[in-house]
């Protein structure tokens, strides 16, 4: 089995008020935990208090990050990818950014508002000794920017080696009914593990919700799976503490089997 979160966890400068990470850490924290995820994917975390208090905490994963760069205070964050020793050896690693030179650090194109990043890992399953690669990023949120940052990872994953598994986790600052969407799953592309454990319509698939405020509601974080795997179960943490979140998004989670 195979367990794996993505978990957008809020910049800890962000002006959050009774949310701001210094209330909330622990308990975003406690979340991870709880799950206990062998793959994990995190956004808007950055390299300074906040990435150190997740370093910290989470001793028996391996942390994997780059500085997305570009202009403002906010070239700091990272979009990292964390991984458990104990489940997979390390074969690679790298990072890229999502523009039209996607290997000069702190690039961006399509009038993006920041740069961004996909972080990546080649990895080897120590129980089958099965490889699979497993991708970690955060788009942007401008119209024509989020379309062509799934068009350039769409790109960059169908250059992998052919047949090779992969799981993908994200914000992709785009809901299901979205260009974003179609261009990654469509086609032949991967699949929603969330849709394949709860076929809609009649599910909640709402991970963004701005610290509970109803208008804001959307599904923008995925877990998206090639077909080497077959998903045993997925779900949305809703887990808060009164009116205290863990972030302004919900982590999501899935377990994970190889097909045969």
């Amino acid at each position: 089995m195979i367990r794996v979160m993505s978990f957008n966890i809020r910049y800890g400068l962000a002006p959050d008020g009774e949310n701001h990470w210094h209330h909330r850490k622990h308990l975003a924290l406690a979340r991870i935990r709880a799950f206990g995820p062998d793959l994990l994917g995190l956004q808007e975390c950055r390299d300074d208090e906040q990435a150190a208090f997740v370093r910290q905490g989470l001793p028996d994963l391996h942390f994997y990050g780059v500085h997305r760069q570009g202009p403002g205070d906010t070239a700091l964050e990272m979009a990292p990818l964390l991984f458990r020793p104990a489940a997979f050896t390390l074969l690679d690693s790298g990072c890229f950014w999502l523009s039209e030179t996607p290997e000069v650090p702190g690039s961006m194109s399509w009038d993006s508002a920041y740069a961004r990043t996909v972080s990546w890992a080649r990895l080897a399953c120590r129980t089958t000794g099965r490889e699979l690669t497993y991708v970690n990023t955060h788009l942007d949120y401008e119209p024509e920017a989020v379309v062509n940052h799934a068009r350039c990872l769409r790109h960059w994953l169908d250059r992998i080696e052919s047949g090779m598994p992969l799981i993908v986790t994200g914000d992709f600052n785009a809901d299901k009914d979205s260009e974003p969407y179609r261009l990654l799953t469509g086609d032949h592309g991967l699949n929603d593990a969330f849709r394949l454990a709860h076929p809609p319509p009649g599910q909640d698939e709402v991970t963004y919700h701005a610290y509970g405020q109803e208008e804001e509601r959307t599904s923008i974080d995925w877990i998206l799976i090639s077909d080497h795997f077959r998903v045993m179960e997925a779900q949305i943490d809703r887990s808060r503490e009164g009116r205290l979140f863990p972030s302004d998004h919900y982590p999501v989670t899935a377990v994970l089997d190889w097909r045969d």
